[in-house]
């Protein structure tokens, strides 16, 4: 066998066994508690006429993103926050589109029908469940894929909140969150939410827009709980645990450019 052969069969070995997690209450609970923390930390931000973005915070930010480049951080300065058994990721980015309007980046980012055609390969496929005003909600299917595939079928409940003419925000709340056993295959299944392998159990999303400076700046703070590393399966989990959180918030800032300037 060769080596990726042998990776492969390694993969369908471990993969039941790192199967073996269960979501427990105090893990929901610590995760729950970061965010009303996190809320009230943006709230201000929220109200501020000078300070709306995380990168009006540095020049060296707008600067980056004015070049064309995404800014993107940790925001505990670390690669994950551990809680009682699970690990929590909190990313922000931002990503300056010129030449568009706050109403035409509104639109296309509110397309939820049309969400797997601007978000690939990781949206495999979107649509929008209900809508009642501003209140949106959103089911997605989800690829995330690293040293194994994992397919998610996810639902959000997303309000967006305008704040004038040239500023919006919105909150995404995952609601539903569970994993595909043997996608597209005659025996698909879902496991039940929170007794899976624990890649992602929770996502919260918080996106800023204001348009300014002859374009609009895109803003995402990306908030998601996952499982802890299981000894010995660290090679097959955290690279998927660990890499993706910051990976798929790069890719959707990127991706949000190319689709509001193709």
């Amino acid at each position: 066998m060769t080596r990726t052969a042998d990776a492969l069969v390694l993969c369908g070995l471990l993969v039941p066994a790192a199967q073996a997690v269960e979501l427990k209450p105090e893990t929901v609970q610590a995760f729950e508690r970061y965010i009303r923390e996190t809320e009230a930390r943006i709230e201000p931000r929220l109200r501020s006429a000078d300070k709306f973005l995380w990168a009006d915070e540095d020049p060296r930010r707008i600067a980056e993103v004015r070049a064309g480049q995404i800014a993107i951080e940790n925001r505990r300065a670390g690669d994950t926050i551990p809680v009682p058994g699970g690990l929590i990721h909190d990313w922000i980015g931002v990503v300056f589109i010129r030449g568009v309007t706050l109403a035409q980046t509104l639109a296309l980012v509110q397309d939820y029908d049309h969400n797997q055609d601007h978000y690939k390969p990781e949206v495999l496929a979107s649509r929008l469940v209900s809508r009642h005003g501003n209140d949106f909600v959103v089911h997605l299917r989800l690829m995330k894929k690293k040293v194994i595939t994992v397919i998610l079928d996810t639902d959000y409940d997303v309000r967006y909140s305008p704040v004038d003419a040239t500023r919006c925000h919105s909150r995404a709340y995952s609601r539903r969150i569970a994993e595909v056993e043997h996608p597209g295959e005659p025996d698909e299944h879902m496991l039940p939410p929170g007794k899976d392998h624990g890649f992602l159990w929770r996502l919260n999303s918080y996106w800023r827009f204001q348009e300014r400076d002859g374009g609009v700046y895109v803003e995402c703070e990306a908030i998601s709980l996952t499982r802890t590393i299981p000894a010995g399966l660290g090679w097959l989990i955290e690279p998927i645990v660990k890499s993706l959180p910051r990976e798929s918030l790069a890719n959707t800032l990127r991706e949000t450019r190319a689709a509001l300037t193709s």
